[in-house]
């Protein structure tokens, strides 16, 4: 049965319909320079992204893809041209996320070449998880609630362990340009930073909103207590590549 959408209106109204195809990928291809088109798209993607989030969070497993629809304000069609199902709607947001950590890594990295790489993934993964402004926080908020709509939804499940595992992968040859560790350690550093990232903040959308102790830690604070449990053991990131 269908659910009555109710998330925060867009910002700005949806792009035309673009020509049929398959679903892109969240980020723009090719050029560094996306053209109009292409940013378009994008916005629009990114506009059906947040309404799914905003709906699964709210409504949970029953919401429709044709519900995402109207609340994006895009035709059903449109919404099939971009994802083929309405778990897939949602991993352009959670990708989102995983983008702004690694460039915020690079440029940390970049500021402070004297600091270990320890410091500098805490540092990266605390600001991550720390919302800039409201529209991060109620990001973060949907991300709780998307969470906890997985819990009923095997396909859900699937997208956010889907977007943890590209984040993995982007993330090894950046720790391998920050690290004179060979590549074995920058991959077990990239599954483990990725893991407390990922821990942290399912620990903490299962927490109980009617337990404030549960909640006593951020999902900030959880991040930086996962990462040195589980960067411990790897001596590679004491130190930066000369």
């Amino acid at each position: 049965m269908s659910i009555a959408p109710r998330p925060t209106p867009p910002a700005a109204a949806p792009a035309p319909d673009p020509a049929p195809g398959p679903a892109p990928a969240p980020s723009y291809p090719g050029s560094p320079f996306p053209s109009l088109t292409e940013r378009r798209k994008a916005a629009t993607q990114q506009e059906i992204a947040r309404a799914a989030a905003a709906l699964f969070a709210e409504h949970g497993t029953g919401v429709t893809a044709d519900d995402i629809a109207r609340a994006a304000g895009v035709a059903p069609r449109t919404f099939y041209r971009y994802f083929r199902t309405k778990e897939d709607a949602v991993a352009p947001l959670l990708a989102v996320g995983v983008r702004q950590w690694l460039a915020d890594l690079r440029r940390l990295a970049g500021e402070a070449d004297d600091l270990p790489v320890r410091d500098v993934l805490e540092r990266a993964a605390r600001r991550a998880l720390t919302p800039s402004d409201e529209r991060a926080a109620e990001a973060l908020r949907w991300t709780r609630g998307l969470l906890r709509a997985m819990r009923d939804d095997p396909a859900l499940r699937a997208v956010w362990h889907r977007v943890h595992h590209d984040s993995e992968e982007a993330l090894i040859p950046v720790l391998a340009g920050m690290t004179d560790a060979g590549a074995p350690e920058a991959r077990l550093a990239a599954a483990a930073a990725n893991t407390a990232m990922r821990v942290a903040v399912e620990t903490w959308a299962a927490a109980d909103d009617d337990a404030p102790d549960e909640r006593a830690d951020g999902p900030a604070e959880l991040v930086v207590r996962n990462m040195r449990a589980l960067t411990a053991g790897l001596p590679g990131l004491d130190r930066r590549r000369t």
